[in-house]
This record gives C-alpha cells, sequence and structure tokens, in this order.
C-alpha cells in the first residue's frame, strides 16, 4: 500500500538554450527536494533514485510504483541571462491525473524565493487532496546574497555527483571559486572538505595533504557558525575516514539527521559506520529506512549487501547484490562484492560466468582466481602469487578490498600478512576499514595483534541506539485548539462558506481559506482533518456536491449540461466533479438525477 503523502520530483528538464545550464536545472530540482523533505510525515523520494528518471520517458504509473510514491513533480526550468521561468506539474501515479500545474517566470535574484514558493505550493496541494502535514510558512532560506556565487556552488555539485574523478577535481575548482565570491556563504567550503576527504581516503592524492585541506575547510566553513545537513555530513565523513573516529561520526550523522530525517546520506552513512563496528542490526535498520527514501540507490544495495557479507551470510549478499545490480548494472563496487562473494561461497562457474560478462580488468580476474584456488584447491603456484601482489603494490588504482593482504595471508605467509594489516590500519587506508569482521581474515582473528588492532580501533559492537530510524510523524493526539476554539473556528467555517458562497471561488485553497477565518493554516488543515474528519478538497467539494444537487434537480436548469452545473457550482474538472460524485454517492451523476427527478 503506498503512503498517499508521498512524492518524487523528477529531474526538471533543461530547456535552456545552452545545454551547460543543465547544473541549474539539477539544482532546482535538488533544491525542492531537500525543502520538501523538511515537512514531518511527508515522504519524499531522495535524489539519486528521483535522478535515475532523468531523460527517461516512463509512464507516471510505473515511476510511482518504481518509487513507492503517490504523487511525482516534473517540469522543466530555461535560464536565459537573469531571467528564469520554471514549469511545474503534480501528477498522481494512480491515475496520471494533473493535479496542479503553473509557470513560474522570475528574476535570478528571487531564485530562492521562487524555490520556496513552489514548494510550499505543493506542499499545500498534497495537504489539500491528502491529509494534514505542518508545514513551515518557508522551507527556503537564502544560503547567499550573491547569486553569482551559489550559481558556482552548484556547478560543483553538478560535477560532485558524477562521481567521476576528474569530475571531483572540476568540484573543487567551483567550490573554491564560489568561496571567493562569497566568503560568507559556508556550503561550498563544505562542498570542498568532501571532496577531499573523498580523494584521500581511496588515494587519489596524497591521503596527508587531502585530509589536511578537508579539515582546513571544514573548520572554515563551520566558523561561519550556521548548522545544516551538509556540514554535519561533512564533519562525519571527515572524523569517520581520516580518522576512524566513528563516535565523532556518530555524533555528527546525529545532528544531520535532526535537521532532516529524511536525508539519504546520513542514513546510509549510518548503516555503514554499524558495518564497520559490527552492529549488523542498527546497520540493517537504518540501511532498511534509507531504501524507503532512496529506492533505486545501488550504493543502499551495496551497503546491504556487505552487511549480509560480513555477517558470513554470503547467500543473502548476492540476493541483495544482484537485486543492485538490476538497479545499476555497472555499479562497479557490487562487481567487486559480487566476485569476493562467489569466491567464499565456492561458485567456480558463475565466478567464471560473472567475470567474462563484466568484461573485468585481467588483474581483478587473476587476482580473483589465485583466491579462489588458495581457499578451495590449494592448487596455485607461490611465486605467481608473489608476482600477482608485486602487480598489485605497483598499481595506482585505488582498490575496494585488500587483495595484497589476502592473497598473502591464504599463501601462508602469516606474519607478512599481519605486518600489511597493521600498516594499512595504521595508515587508515580505506580498504580495510571493515577489517574487523572481515570473513577473509578468519585464520588471524583469534591472534592477540589482530585484537589489539581491534580493540585500538573498533572496540565497540554497537551504535548508541538513541535515534530513532524512522520520519517522526506529528502527534495528532495533541489538540492544536481548544474546545472552545474548535467550535468557534467550526462556525466560522460554515458562516463563511455558506454565508459568502466561498465554494463556488475554483481558485480557493486551503492558505486564502485560512485567512478569511484567521486561522494559521496548520491549524485550520488540522481541524478539517482531525476534527471534521475531511481533507480540503472533500470539505469543499462536499458543499459544491449539494449546490450541484440542488441545481441538478430544479427545472429551469434542464437546458443546461450536468458538467456546465458542475463547473457553476465551483467545481474545476470533469474529473474530480465524476470521482467525487461517485466516491459520495456510490452513482454516476446522471443516475442520480434520473433517480431523483423520478422519486
Amino acid at each position: 500500500m503506498i503512503n498517499q503523502k508521498s512524492i518524487a520530483v523528477l529531474p526538471l528538464e533543461n530547456l535552456s538554450s545552452d545545454p551547460e545550464n543543465e547544473y541549474f536545472s539539477s539544482g532546482m530540482t535538488e533544491e525542492i527536494i531537500n525543502a520538501l523533505s523538511k515537512i514531518e510525515g511527508l515522504k519524499v523520494t531522495s535524489r539519486t533514485s528521483s535522478f535515475v528518471f532523468k531523460e527517461v520517458k516512463r509512464d507516471v504509473r510505473h515511476i510511482g510504483n518504481e518509487l513507492g510514491v503517490s504523487l511525482v513533480l516534473e517540469g522543466s526550468v530555461r535560464k536565459s541571462g537573469n531571467n528564469v521561468r520554471i514549469t511545474t506539474q503534480l501528477i498522481r501515479t494512480d491515475n496520471g491525473f494533473h493535479l496542479w500545474s503553473e509557470n513560474f517566470d522570475r528574476k535570478l535574484d528571487d531564485i530562492f524565493a521562487l524555490q520556496d514558493e513552489i514548494s510550499l505550493l505543493v506542499a499545500d496541494r498534497i495537504r489539500e487532496n491528502f491529509g494534514h502535514i505542518a508545514i513551515d510558512d518557508s522551507l527556503v532560506k537564502a544560503p547567499t546574497e550573491n547569486i553569482k556565487a551559489y550559481e558556482l556552488f552548484l556547478r560543483g555539485r553538478f560535477f560532485f555527483f558524477t562521481w567521476n574523478l576528474s569530475d571531483i577535481k572540476k568540484a573543487i575548482t567551483f567550490f573554491k571559486q564560489s568561496i571567493e565570491l562569497d566568503p560568507t556563504f559556508d556550503q561550498p567550503y563544505f562542498g570542498v572538505s568532501y571532496c577531499y576527504s573523498l580523494l584521500g581516503s581511496w588515494k587519489y592524492m596524497d591521503k596527508k595533504t587531502a585530509f589536511q585541506e578537508a579539515e582546513l575547510y571544514l573548520s572554515k566553513g563551520s566558523n561561519l557558525g550556521k548548522q545544516s545537513v551538509i556540514r554535519y555530513f561533512a564533519e562525519a565523513v571527515y572524523h569517520f575516514w581520516a580518522n576512524w573516529n566513528y563516535k565523532k561520526a556518530y555524533t555528527s550523522l546525529k545532528k544531520a539527521h535532526d535537521l532532516n530525517s529524511q536525508d539519504a546520506d546520513p542514513i546510509d552513512f549510518i548503516a555503514e559506520l554499524g558495518r564497520a563496528i559490527g552492529d549488523f542490526n542498527t546497520g540493517l535498520i537504518f540501511n532498511s529506512k534509507g531504501l524507503e527514501v532512496n529506492p533505486l540507490s545501488p550504493n543502499a544495495f551495496f551497503t546491504k549487501s556487505t552487511l549480509y557479507y560480513y555477517q558470513g551470510q554470503f547467500a543473502k549478499a548476492l540476493e541483495t547484490i544482484d537485486h543492485g545490480l538490476s538497479v545499476d548494472p555497472n555499479f562497479i563496487l557490487l562487481h567487486d562484492l559480487k566476485v569476493l562473494s562467489l569466491i567464499q561461497t565456492g561458485q567456480k562457474e558463475s565466478l567464471d560466468q560473472f567475470l567474462r560478462n563484466k568484461n573485468t580488468d585481467p588483474l581483478i580476474s587473476r587476482i580473483a582466481y589465485a583466491l579462489y584456488s588458495l581457499l578451495h584447491e590449494n592448487e596455485i603456484k607461490k611465486d605467481n602469487i608473489e608476482q600477482i601482489v608485486s602487480e598489485i603494490e605497483e598499481t595506482q588504482y585505488p582498490f575496494l578490498y585488500p587483495w595484497d593482504l589476502y592473497l598473502r595471508l591464504h599463501n601462508d605467509q602469516l606474519e607478512d600478512a599481519i605486518e600489511i594489516l597493521k600498516q594499512k590500519v595504521k595508515n587508515r587506508e580505506g580498504q580495510v576499514v571493515n577489517f574487523k569482521n572481515d570473513p577473509v581474515l578468519d585464520p588471524i582473528k583469534s591472534l592477540p595483534e589482530f585484537q589489539e588492532l581491534v580493540e585500538q580501533n573498533f572496540p565497540d559492537e554497537r551504535l548508541e541506539h538513541d535515534l530513532a530510524p524512522t520520519n517522526i510523524l506529528l502527534d495528532e493526539s495533541s489538540d492544536f485548539l481548544g474546545k472552545e476554539e474548535i467550535e468557534h473556528y467550526k462556525n466560522e467555517l460554515i458562516m463563511y462558506l455558506e454565508g459568502d458562497q466561498a465554494y463556488l471561488n475554483t481558485e480557493l485553497t486551503l492558505r486564502s481559506l485560512s485567512e478569511k477565518i484567521d486561522l494559521h493554516p496548520n491549524k485550520l488543515s488540522w481541524l478539517l482533518n482531525e476534527k471534521i474528519g475531511k481533507n480540503f478538497n472533500d470539505f469543499i467539494n462536499s458543499y459544491r456536491l449539494k449546490a450541484f444537487q440542488q441545481k441538478a434537480i430544479d427545472p429551469k436548469n434542464n437546458h443546461l449540461t450536468l458538467l456546465g452545473l458542475a463547473f457553476e457550482s465551483g467545481f474545476t474538472s470533469k474529473s474530480v466533479f465524476n470521482d467525487f460524485f461517485k466516491k459520495s454517492t456510490g452513482s454516476t451523476p446522471k443516475a442520480w438525477v434520473k433517480q431523483a427527478k423520478t422519486s
């Protein structure tokens, strides 16, 4: 059963004459996603899963099923000089019906106000149709007054999200240019820090230099004193990957989660922390939560499969890997983990087939067959292992797994393996961060040297589970209004709607109605849903239905069509009228009128 209060914001199409403006349309999409995801009680699909449908034409019903949402927001962006036009359509995924659409023409200087306006309008339409959610008066706050600095930041994020080495270096350049234009704009500092932490973690640049830069920019950004998800996430990335300090990383992630409980990045990172220290239960709980808002994330499936793999549940790991590869067949992290899982389970034929089909790097194939032979056949020559290890040590490729350690350990080079592990742990190399529960290292886990490494780095076996892994819903049991206020505003509603026949106004919204009776929109929404038992649209349409029924049986209206009478009664479309009529009466308008006139 799909949650009715759920939405995916699909990538806004770039209609600008310059294709390089793609960064801007992507940035606008991300900002609307981030704004809507702040609303408690509204499920919002994460960026990664929404962007799967970038430049992909699919029926909205298919998208709704894939993402588990009842609504999609789609549209386009046209940027020309200092002018921006954004078109939007809010569509139901069960029947393709357009709930709302609008065009916005603004100056680029007003871009933050426009993001806020669109986000609030979308949230209002969801609340009016599907029930109460509390919406802040503003969902987007301007992070900078320098629009050029903001554009450069969006360019940096656009290149960062390609996850390509050369593009990540481009991202750093754009982030730094943004900082130069506005040193008080904190977000690009955290972008730079995140990039350097990533490059240093996986040996794309000198580790010491990378983390010095990461710490420098993290400190500069934090000194500006603003709270944000990106700040605390960048902190967590630095603490964990630079120093393997999972406790500080967890503290930062909790802060990020408190600010936005639907942001998938902190959620998935908590799952990764659970994996590193062996708290697999917490890891799976948070991974499950992450997949709720990011169901098409190959990285989330990778995290889930590793949580099974490091517990020795290789069959479950393989099943999850294949699910992830069905989402993204080219996700390389899943490739390497599948190779390891097939080796662990002794599936030689499946390993052969997978390596052939994926056109795997020849060195990885040789490593895989060598490790398989050591674990299952013990027929490989030791000098052949030495040759492969030498090639591993000479290559600049940042391997995901410590193949040299694996091969030496299972080639009866126990002392060498221990020393390699010690060195990798000392250097905080990302490929061994999960060494505590690595099944390939089972032969040395009972040794004092191994236990000492565990005690020094990951002594705890669980995270302090004081963080609810679900989006906190509003406590509907607590009243927004007292008993006297409830009766007062019920009367105000009836007087305004019946006395002024306000329901005939097709532009009537929950917010405009709240202004008329002088009650905050959140309180009016709560009153309608919790005390009257109807969402805004059903409440207003019930008045329109009565007006239609009165008009339809009045002989003086016999010359008018039923649809014409529906429009005169305030209904805005044929489908809305017919659907609401059938839901309310169990009959079609034509059948009802015929029966009413003959009875």
